[in-house]
């Protein structure tokens, strides 16, 4: 049985950073353990342009621990009225590694987001032709659409099409979570990519509401059946490239979690890789952890993996429940908190 596991330094292709205090709370987590990650631009006000982004690169850089080498990457939130130009200048630049589509009103801070794919065009068609990637929310966000059937619903309404109209835009269907999702990004791969959580990997609809409302374990797009979840490990252990790392770690105030409608987002930077690891190790495919951590989503991306390693050893551990934050935030709940993982990293 193995006991430590050394890998390639993994990268995390979707994380909430936030900004202001709490990002100096949450940034040293995912820079514990990971070489770069993708930041997601939907702040409170979003990150547009280039120079926002540039000024948001430097807040998060600030937020390091002293001595990390972690880099945040920086994407561009769509809008009807991005610029192309602005998004070339950004990409070129090396401020931009992508863009990123929220569907109006889909999940946190997305109300100023896309209604409809067609007033982007311009933009994608430029992305397509400069070999930039475009990331998405996936979901039908159309309030006659269940909320569990949102994601197929963007599949064969959107992201089908848009596969059609742009055969050379490189993509990314980021937090999978239905079967449905698994065997699209399967049959459009190279051209699709999809990211796995590690939520997602282990919570199902019925652990968030089949016992009492569980409000931490509420996020966007929600968690689906047992049978979608089974298909998410069977693919994310396959070792098949099309699969890679992405948390959607996304912290909120406990106050927000607890209230009236609860804030959507599971927090797991604290306890990401360790959940990876031990789902890889239930489904026997410890040695498939290394591609999907840290090989795939850098291949895709057209990035060189992380020259340097981590270790992962058995040894449980206990998970904090909540991280503080300076200011009236407080603190933020941490998922799996209080509870025991079976595998860690070694420091």
């Amino acid at each position: 049985m193995t006991e430590r596991l050394t890998i390639t330094r993994p990268d995390d292709f979707h994380v909430h950073f936030r900004d202001g205090a709490m990002a100096a709370a949450v940034v040293p987590h995912t820079a514990r353990v990971f070489g770069r990650a993708i930041a997601m631009p939907n702040l409170a006000v979003p990150v547009e342009t280039a120079a926002q982004a540039a000024e948001y690169r430097e807040r998060l850089r600030a937020a390091r621990p002293p001595g990390s080498r972690f880099e945040p990457l920086m994407t561009c939130y769509l809008t009807h009225d991005t610029d192309p130009d602005d998004v070339e200048r950004g990409f070129r630049d090396g401020l931009f590694t992508a863009l990123k589509l929220y569907p109006a009103h889909a999940t946190t801070n997305a109300a100023h987001g896309v209604t409809d794919l067609r007033r982007i065009d311009r933009v994608l068609e430029r992305a397509e032709k400069i070999g930039m990637l475009f990331l998405m929310h996936g979901e039908e966000v159309d309030p006659a659409i269940d909320i569990f059937d949102r994601e197929e619903a963007f599949i064969d309404l959107r992201l089908g099409p848009l596969t059609e109209r742009f055969p050379g835009l490189k993509m990314v269907m980021e937090h999978l979570t239905t079967a449905a999702a698994v065997d699209f990004v399967s049959a459009k791969f190279p051209q699709v990519a999809g990211t796995i959580t590690a939520h997602h990997l282990e919570v199902t609809r019925t652990d968030m509401l089949g016992h009492g409302m569980r409000p931490d374990l509420y996020c966007m797009p929600v968690a689906k059946t047992e049978r979608d979840r089974k298909a998410l490990r069977a693919a994310a252990t396959s070792g098949e490239p099309c699969y890679f790392l992405g948390t959607d770690s996304a912290p909120h105030p406990l106050a927000r979690k607890a209230a009236m409608p609860a804030a959507a987002g599971v927090f797991t930077a604290p306890v990401a890789i360790e959940t990876y690891a031990s789902v890889f190790d239930e489904e026997g495919a410890l040695d498939k952890l290394e591609g999907f951590a840290s090989l795939f989503g850098a291949r895709h991306y057209g990035l060189a993996p992380n020259p340097d390693t981590i270790t992962l050893e058995r040894a449980g551990w206990t998970v904090p429940a909540t991280i503080a934050v300076d200011g009236p935030d407080a603190a933020i709940p941490v998922y799996r908190g209080g509870g025991q993982v079976r595998w860690r990293v070694v420091e």
